[in-house]
């Protein structure tokens, strides 16, 4: 094992920057206008192809906290963790059809107009401040901690700090060309992405075979695997009885069975991929027909995603298990860390491929911090300053406002990220986004879903409906085995490991959920039969195409054979 990049790893990981680079400003050059507007800027002005915006949707949301975050909980969870990606699939498939035909109707460039076309101005500044909020303090900060922290332990303790700043100023060039750039070259990092993923799974794959003496043979270290940590690939976690050690009880807080599939992880699923401006923007600038195809390949692209981001993790546990990876899953302080996992694998590859892996994290980190970027900037520009401060603002000043406030969020998220301010290290990477992520989402996808299709919903209850769904999912998380005891009807608690019980997070999201979607029925239903600002949607909208129907139909044939199989 070598921690240092050779000659030939440094090589190929300049063809990779000198690639994206002249791509993006080929990009930018050819598809240049006389005079650049907002929908250019902000939305590509609908150029961007299918292909390019499933690509673009992965390449956003593929980033350090998958690769790290996920591969850390694949190393003490195991497959249940492939939840969230093969639920994505089906949650996208449900944006794709019913969420999408809805958004393009309205002819919206962000999520915050969407709802003041719907319900009223107030409750699209309260939605704007939480975005912006969200995706600087928890998104931006931890794709910046992850992705410096995974280069630098590749790299045999490079500097924390300047590799952070390098990854910040690579993503600035290639958001400041808008969103053109961003999508076209979210191509190019995907496929580096996968191909840097897949090469570094077959490698960890290859040391499981060789540590049980099977030759570096992939296929024969997967069996390996399958015997060796059977318990590792089951996609449902039984709840531990009483007095089981604290390890499983976390397993199950994180992951708790079937019952996170009752609620809990479409919320947060369709918040994200359905409600949320990072993702969405993509397509907001496409026809009807381009954009599903998009998404749908996205849900497509979805389904390998544990392979790239799980399995190495799950190898990393074999390993260790079984006396290997002893120093390379420890922190520089010596401490056990199981987002180590994945960064461990990668201090094993040859030389070339470690190059090459690094250019596949650098891709999924520096893809995920243009999208976050160019989406703050959107929102900002739009809900905030041509709403609010500069109404009269021109065309050529809000793109000029949308270039600066990717400089001041970009330089926001160094400075809390610097000293890990937020705490990212110590919460676990991909649990950190999902935890506060989370406490927003019930309340996201109650007011969208309800406004999309239930014309009764009022503007009032939408309001009650977002701050009540944040103070639920605070109580349910925070105080309510405290307050009312932890065996209900509505939840069981565990020992948390910190002297307290705690019920587990995706529990908490489905109860949020449910009582204030409740809340807001109620509300709405002291109001006319027909609010004033109803959506009037055509079942007509709906419907699919054959090739569409086809790609959902093998999507869904799909997740039900990797259940049937990890069930």
């Amino acid at each position: 094992m070598q921690n240092k990049l050779t000659v030939l790893d440094l090589g190929v990981f300049l063809v990779y920057l000198v690639g994206v680079s002249a791509y993006g400003y080929y990009v930018y050059k050819s598809k240049q206008k006389a005079q650049t507007d907002t929908k250019d800027y902000f939305l590509a002005e609908g150029s961007l192809t299918w292909w390019a915006i499933g690509a673009s949707m992965i390449a956003s949301n593929i980033s350090a906290e998958q690769f790290i975050g996920m591969s850390g909980n694949g190393f003490t969870v195991g497959a249940a963790v492939a939840a969230y990606e093969w639920v994505a699939a089906i949650v996208l498939i449900i944006v794709a059809v019913f969420f999408m035909p809805v958004y393009l109707k309205q002819k919206i460039f962000t999520m915050p107009q969407f709802l003041e076309q719907r319900y009223n101005s107030t409750l699209s500044l309260i939605m704007s401040v939480f975005w912006l909020f969200l995706y600087v303090l928890v998104n931006l900060t931890s794709i910046l901690y992850l992705g410096a922290l995974a280069i630098s332990n590749l790299i045999g303790g490079g500097s924390f700090h300047l590799i952070m700043v390098a990854l910040a100023v690579f993503a600035l060039i290639i958001t400041l060309g808008g969103m053109k750039v961003v999508g076209y070259t979210d191509v190019v990092q995907v496929v580096v992405l996968v191909i840097g993923g897949l090469v570094t799974t077959y490698v960890a794959l290859t040391l499981v075979s060789e540590r049980f003496g099977l030759g570096s043979n992939a296929i024969a270290g997967f069996g390996a695997l399958m015997h060796d940590a059977n318990d590792h690939f089951h996609m449902i976690i039984h709840k531990p009885d009483p007095g089981a050690p604290q390890g499983e009880i976390n397993k199950y807080l994180m992951l708790p069975g079937l019952t996170m599939y009752l609620a809990g992880q479409w919320i947060v699923n369709l918040n994200y991929w359905g409600c949320n401006q990072y993702i969405t923007q993509r397509a907001l600038g496409a026809d009807l027909k381009t954009a599903r195809t998009g998404i749908l390949f996205a849900g497509l692209l979805k389904l390998l995603m544990p392979v790239i981001v799980m399995l190495p993790g799950i190898a990393a546990y074999v390993l260790y298990k079984n006396g290997g990876l002893q120093q390379e899953m420890s922190s520089a302080t010596g401490q056990f860390n199981p987002d180590n996992a994945y960064s461990a694998i990668l201090t094993f590859l040859p030389n070339g491929l470690k190059g090459l892996s690094m250019a596949a994290l650098t891709a999924a980190i520096v893809a995920s911090l243009a999208g976050k970027v160019n989406s703050i900037s959107t929102i900002f520009t739009l809900d905030i300053y041509k709403r609010y401060l500069k109404p009269d603002a021109s065309e050529k000043q809000q793109v000029w406002i949308g270039r600066v406030t990717i400089f001041a969020a970009m330089f926001l998220g160094i400075a809390l990220t610097w000293e890990d301010l937020l705490g990212i290290g110590s919460a676990g990477g991909f649990t950190y986004i999902q935890k506060y992520t989370g406490f927003i989402s019930p309340g996201i996808v109650a007011i969208f879903v309800l406004g999309m299709f239930w014309k009764r919903t009022t503007a009032s209850a939408a309001i009650a409906g977002i701050l009540s769904g944040f103070v639920l999912s605070v109580f349910f998380n925070n105080f309510a085995p405290a307050w009312f005891g932890n065996e209900t009807l509505l939840w069981s608690a565990l020992p948390n490991g910190h002297g307290g019980y705690e019920i587990p997070f995706l529990i908490c999201m489905g109860w949020s959920f449910v009582f204030t979607a409740l809340l807001m029925i109620g509300m709405s239903l002291v109001g006319p039969v027909v609010n004033a600002k109803a959506l009037h949607l055509d079942v007509r909208m709906f419907r699919v195409s054959p090739q569409t129907m086809s790609l959902i139909v093998v999507t869904l044939m799909l997740i039900t054979a990797l259940y049937a199989k990890f069930w």
